[in-house]
């Protein structure tokens, strides 16, 4: 499988969609790309089992850049909450290993497909409900939040997504707002993100029939074209999100998991 000129316009047009994303939504872009990463491998004859897995691994790789690029922009506007941030990460360290290298491996694509659909349609319909959390309730302390970030990282290892699919509804059901908690997701995607790749990588080092490009699980081609153009937009994404009305960016995170986790259910439910 050669990379030819089309395939680049849409890892490109992907990234910059992603990347948008990742800096509106706290969400890495990961949510987006695995099921279009799917579906181009899928279309140049990389297998189901495989292409699914690939585009997880592949787009968790990307999440390291994105999450700079993101933070960054967020970090200048004082959003990020980084005492939750030092309290989740050690969690979602341990969580992200364990899924990368054991569970990942184990698991089939098709059902990691069905996992990846269930959780980001779980995730949106909280979003979209706008359910008012108790007034009283706080971030829970240093334990709650290692648990907390243990169960992050492992679903993020399983799905291929930057944890914001967990983290925000987790963050905003305790009372922090809105655009801190997309803020601070945005700064949990990089040591999700890191964990995860190495992970992936140990665990797709004796990998067979790989397509060209490939370094186990994840598509080279893919990560350095959708990274470059990713970094790009990531602080565009975040400078909308902290002009949007708090509501109207729950409505269109939701709106858009709803979307994705339609067409990777179908994806592993049999679907081609």
């Amino acid at each position: 499988m050669s990379i030819d000129a089309l395939l680049i316009l849409e890892l490109a047009l992907l990234g910059l969609g992603a990347g948008f994303l990742a800096g509106l939504l706290g969400i890495g872009g990961g949510m987006v790309m695995v099921p279009f990463l799917t579906w181009m491998l899928g279309q140049r004859g990389v297998p189901a089992e495989l292409a699914v897995k690939m585009a997880i691994a592949t787009s968790m790789a990307t999440i390291v850049f994105t999450s700079i690029s993101s933070v960054r922009a967020h970090h200048k506007r004082g959003a990020v909450r980084w005492d939750i941030v030092r309290r989740l990460s050690p969690g979602i360290v341990i969580g992200s290993l364990v899924g990368s290298l054991g569970v990942f491996a184990l698991l089939k694509g098709t059902v990691l497909a069905v996992v990846f659909a269930l959780f980001v349609g779980f995730s949106a319909t909280q979003m979209f409900l706008d359910r008012k959390p108790a007034a009283a309730r706080q971030m829970p302390g240093t334990a709650g939040q290692l648990g907390a970030g243990g169960l992050i990282g492992f679903v993020s290892g399983l799905v291929g997504a930057g944890g914001g699919f967990i983290s925000v509804p987790f963050m905003t059901w305790c009372n922090v707002a809105i655009h801190n908690a997309v803020a601070t997701s945005a700064a949990l995607g990089f040591p999700i993100a890191v964990a995860n790749v190495a992970g992936y990588v140990v665990a797709g080092r004796s990998l067979q029939g790989l397509p060209a490009g490939a370094f186990g699980y994840l598509w080279l081609p893919a990560l350095g074209v959708i990274a470059a153009c990713s970094v790009l937009m990531a602080p565009l994404g975040a400078r909308a999100a902290h002009a949007l009305p708090v509501k109207k960016l729950k409505r269109i995170f939701a709106s858009m998991l709803y979307l994705l986790a339609a067409y990777m259910l179908w994806k592993g439910l049999g679907g081609s």
